[in-house]
Order: C-alpha cells, then sequence, then structure tokens
C-alpha cells in the first residue's frame, strides 16, 4: 500500500497494538466513530489538525503516523527518496493542490515533522482555515505563495519564508495560480 493510503492504516494498527479502543480515540481527539472509523477505513484523509488531536488522543507522535522505520542516529533524505505522497485534507475537501512528501520519517524521537510540499494552483478562493497545536516554519523554493494566518495574508516568493503560531487558523496555498514548491517544518508540542 502507498503512503497515499498507509496513513488510517497507521492509525488503527497503533491503536490496536496500544489496545485503545476506537471510541476512546475518537472521544478523545473531539470526533466522532463514524469520522475516525473512515479515516481508519482509508476512505477520509485526515487534516493535519486532525491527525494531531488523533495522535494527542493516543499519546504518540504525529509522525507516528508516517514512520516506515526507525532511525537512532542522523537520517539523510535523498531527492529520490521523496517520491511517496502523502494528501492531507483541508477541512471539508481533500487538499488535492498540497501534495505532502515526508522527509526524515525515519528518525526516532524527533520533535519535528518536515515535508517538502508541492503546491497546486487551487481553482477555489474560497479557504477553510485549520489550526492546531504548535508553531511550523515554511521556506519557499520555487513558485509563490499566499499564506492566510487570522485575518491577515502574507505573500512569499523564492527565498521568503514564515514562522508562526500554528494555533492561529491559516491556510497555504499558490498565489498566483502557478505551481511552487516549499519547505514545512511542523513541530506539535507532545
Amino acid at each position: 500500500m502507498d503512503n497515499k493510503n498507509r496513513v488510517g492504516e497507521r492509525i488503527r494498527s497503533l491503536r490496536e497494538l496500544k489496545s485503545i479502543s476506537i471510541g476512546q480515540v475518537a472521544e478523545n481527539a473531539g470526533l466522532t466513530i463514524e469520522q475516525l472509523q473512515l479515516i481508519e477505513d482509508n476512505k477520509e484523509v485526515p487534516s493535519i489538525a486532525f491527525l494531531i488531536r488523533i495522535a494527542r488522543a493516543m499519546g504518540v507522535r504525529l509522525g507516528s503516523f508516517l514512520d516506515d522505520y526507525e532511525e537512532t542516529g542522523p537520517v539523510i533524505s535523498r531527492g529520490e527518496d521523496t517520491k511517496e505522497t502523502v494528501l492531507m485534507h483541508c477541512g471539508e475537501t481533500q487538499c488535492k493542490h498540497l501534495q505532502y512528501h515526508a522527509l526524515s520519517q525515519s528518525k526516532a524521537g524527533r520533535h519535528m515533522e518536515t515535508f517538502q510540499i508541492q503546491i497546486e494552483p487551487c481553482e477555489h478562493t474560497d479557504f477553510i482555515l485549520s489550526s492546531h497545536e504548535g508553531e511550523e516554519f515554511v521556506f519557499v523554493l520555487e513558485g509563490e505563495i499566499e499564506i492566510k494566518y487570522g485575518t491577515r495574508t502574507y505573500l512569499l516568493r523564492k527565498g521568503d519564508s514564515i514562522y508562526y503560531d500554528s494555533i492561529v487558523p491559516h491556510h497555504v496555498h499558490s498565489s498566483n495560480n502557478e505551481k511552487a514548491n516549499v519547505l514545512a517544518v511542523i513541530y506539535t508540542p507532545f
């Protein structure tokens, strides 16, 4: 099974390994059992905010849902190794405009999640902002992006970066109807 469909399977596997009922996780994460069941069955792709809530409810790191294996020493991510894509969910609809490529996912005990994110142009402009505990750092590698952050909007071009508290509702998207590529680092307190 590829990374696009693995997140739900990993949630279920970890939940069962820890002997936690689906009802307990759903309640502690503020989800319905039906929502969590759809996620575990890979029928719904969760947002980062939902993944963080599920991870906290289960007492695991966010990265536990993305790890293949754990390395205790330094981890090198080669460009050719970032081919697998993780799709995330944006509010009510899947973020088809964001393709997450996890970096250093095999690092044991990490406190940051690192991604290279390819941002495709969006047809709609009615963005649903999301929020979660922690902090984010975004560095623009290519293109131009717009970040809606609370009531403000920031325009970033190649070489620009932004660091923000992710508890404030936010949304990242292409600003000029062209593709963009960013490096994102997400920290969530455990």
